[in-house]
């Protein structure tokens, strides 16, 4: 599991990124057709080869998809990088070469996909979400595809958490050099995985601040905060909980023969991880639910003993009021108007009045 990052969660005071956003498609524009970008890259999507086997290790980098044909029937391993999906040629091309489907170019593409897993033939399309940190919650799309002797991952920028397989592949540590392309995506889609762990165990500290914040001095925004982080929760879930269902079918494969049975217990650890995210973060969602109660209790609470302090208030000089007024009246046949001591003896009287409430109040438990 990858150790959390110190970094304050600022996803719960700025919105997280949308996470889905339509793609605006030609009307009538047949199945499968690759749309250019609004904001096109000025430079070609960067590709990295990495080709290896038990004995042999080979890394290059290139910008020219033609370079990654000839690793299609190679004997080793071939894991293709492409770190953009606004490039159409490149996509167009990386299809040709490698028969790949339209539909799942298409697929790739379209970077709002829900996680899924596709299979086209002779190679499985498996689609899935990478969660980072950029003062809010991005979600970015992850495509690979696995065929018999490689693995093609597509991705929407430079950065990736992939660095972890790639020092593995170069050191030749553990036994990722001498497993095959599907030991390979597992290993990615673990690393995907471990992700998820940092975000939601600062999450959690963050919960739980915010509730300690909350039962001593509620506060207005801390509202729109828990709101906030309802709606990043949901982001999340909807980014791993898919992933389920995907890993499922890789360990039911028997007829393509593109997941081997050794590969198959790692994967079953990978959804025994994908279900802890994802009962934690339905232990979350309750968390945030049971905040929000908490925060509209605190503040009716605070709300009622700000109500019962103005009450006792006002209830004590309703008699104050009273004598006051019936004394203010200016009658000349009232006898108290001319006394000498009548004035002090009317201030003794509240006093004497007030005492009594209050001391009547505290016995009551109301104060």
């Amino acid at each position: 599991m990858v150790q959390a990052r110190k970094i304050r969660p600022k996803f719960f005071r700025k919105r997280s990124q949308k996470p889905f956003e339509l793609r605006q498609e030609e009307t009538g524009s047949p199945p499968g057709t690759l749309l250019p970008s609004k904001f096109p890259r000025k430079e070609k999507a960067k590709i990295t080869i990495i080709d290896y086997s038990q004995d042999e290790y080979n890394e290059s980098s290139t910008y020219d998809v033609e370079d990654c044909a000839k690793y299609r029937d190679s004997k080793s391993v071939t894991w293709i990088n492409i770190d953009s999906v606004d490039d159409v040629d490149t996509l167009s091309k990386l299809g040709e070469y490698f028969d790949v489907h339209p539909l799942a170019l298409e697929d790739i593409q379209d970077t709002d996909q829900r996680p899924k897993l596709e299979e086209y033939e002779d190679l499985y399309l498996i689609v899935t979400k990478l969660l980072r940190f950029r003062d809010i919650i991005v979600s970015e799309q992850v495509s690979m595809l696995l065929g018999k002797k490689y693995v093609i991952t597509i991705q929407m920028t430079e950065e990736d958490c992939f660095d972890p397989i790639r020092d593995r592949l170069r050191s030749g540590t553990g036994r990722i050099r001498s497993m095959g392309p599907d030991y390979l995506a597992y290993s990615l889609m673990d690393v995907l995985t471990d992700e998820y762990y940092p975000i939601l165990q600062i999450y959690g500290d963050e919960l739980e601040r915010l509730e300690d914040t909350v039962f001593k001095d509620p506060r207005p925004h801390m509202l729109q905060k828990i709101q906030r982080g309802k709606r990043d929760l949901l982001l999340i879930r909807r980014s791993i909980l898919p992933n389920r269902e995907v890993l499922g079918k890789l360990m039911r494969d028997d007829e393509t023969g593109l997941i081997a049975e050794s590969t198959k217990r790692y994967l079953r650890d990978c959804q025994d991880n994908t279900i802890q995210i994802s009962d934690i973060i339905e232990t979350y969602r309750d968390m945030s639910s049971s905040l929000q109660d908490l925060y509209l209790s605190s503040i009716s609470h605070r709300m009622n003993e700000v109500m019962k302090v103005l009450t006792i208030i006002a209830t004590i000089f309703i008699p104050l009021t009273f004598i006051t007024g019936l004394y203010g009246m200016n009658f000349d046949a009232m006898p108290e108007l001319h006394w000498e001591w009548g004035y002090y003896f009317s201030l003794a009287a509240m006093l004497l009045v007030s005492l009594s409430m209050l001391l009547y109040f505290k016995k009551k438990r109301w104060l």
